[in-house]
């Protein structure tokens, strides 16, 4: 028998549709209109290519990309290496010493990036370092470690202590137990923890715009560069859209596939 739904379930209900409309409807509205033929942003005339095309034969907009992109990934990786080491390392220390050191990693979280990216330009300036590609991916792998280690170290409380020693005593180096017994079990917080921080390095204006060198631009800091509208910049909005909404489904879509396989070869 079904439940029927109260007065309650359904204002729920038509509650979280308007908020997914709010969210989804402009970045819908930027999709449909990166095919259109002319630069209207109110009237469809036509579906065409055209802004891709300019997209790529844009040779500024193609290098803030690269920059982008490029930032992003080192800033991932790295990030996301020294993130988890120093979550591990946090979750065997002592409570007054892993206290201190979480309280001081949600500073950069806390703080307004404009403050973060001040004390970045500043620290640059002070060591006589000047400012370039360089500068720009230090200071997104800056900004980007709290975020990996908030993600990971509730993972890492889950953790039973016990089957990491267990492993020791089983005749595996501490090298060979964290790597096959603790990071298989933290993978998702750490798949998790990559994930935000290559969302927060590609979208990060504030920081990049103190910290980056003449001549280079990614691609928050070519749009607010712009002298005037550029339509072409709805066809990039869509590419990245697409993008990202693949990322999104393989990363699902492959630990299921996986699991799937491991229960069939299951006796």
């Amino acid at each position: 028998m079904k439940k029927k739904k109260t007065l309650w379930d359904r204002f729920a209900s038509g509650y979280l549709g308007l908020i997914l409309l709010f969210i989804y409807l402009p970045i819908g509205y930027v999709v449909f209109f990166s095919f259109n033929e002319s630069k209207s942003l109110t009237n469809f005339t036509g579906f065409s290519l055209r802004w891709y095309e300019n997209m790529f034969q844009d040779s500024t907009m193609l290098q803030s990309i690269y920059y982008t992109v490029v930032v992003a990934v080192i800033a991932t990786v790295v990030s996301t290496v020294v993130g988890t080491i120093a979550a591990i390392g946090l979750s065997k220390s002592r409570k007054l010493i892993r206290t201190i050191v979480l309280e001081v990693n949600n500073l950069p979280v806390m703080n307004p990036d404009i403050v973060t990216a001040i004390g970045l330009m500043l620290l640059f300036i002070s060591v006589k370092m000047q400012l370039s590609l360089v500068t720009l991916i230090l200071s997104h792998i800056t900004f980007c470690i709290p975020y990996v280690i908030l993600s990971i170290m509730p993972k890492l409380r889950q953790l039973d202590d016990n089957v990491a020693e267990a492993a020791m005593d089983l005749g595996a180096t501490p090298w060979q137990a964290l790597i096959k017994v603790i990071i298989p079990q933290i993978y998702p917080a750490i798949l998790s923890g990559a994930l935000i921080a290559f969302s927060m390095s590609f979208d990060d204006f504030v920081i990049s715009f103190f910290t980056a060198g003449v001549g280079i631009n990614n691609i928050s800091m070519y749009v607010y560069s712009m002298k005037r509208y550029n339509p072409s910049v709805n066809a990039l909005s869509t590419l990245i859209v697409v993008v990202v909404t693949l990322i999104l489904i393989l990363v699902n879509l492959i630990p299921y596939i996986r699991d799937k396989k491991i229960k069939k070869e299951e006796p």
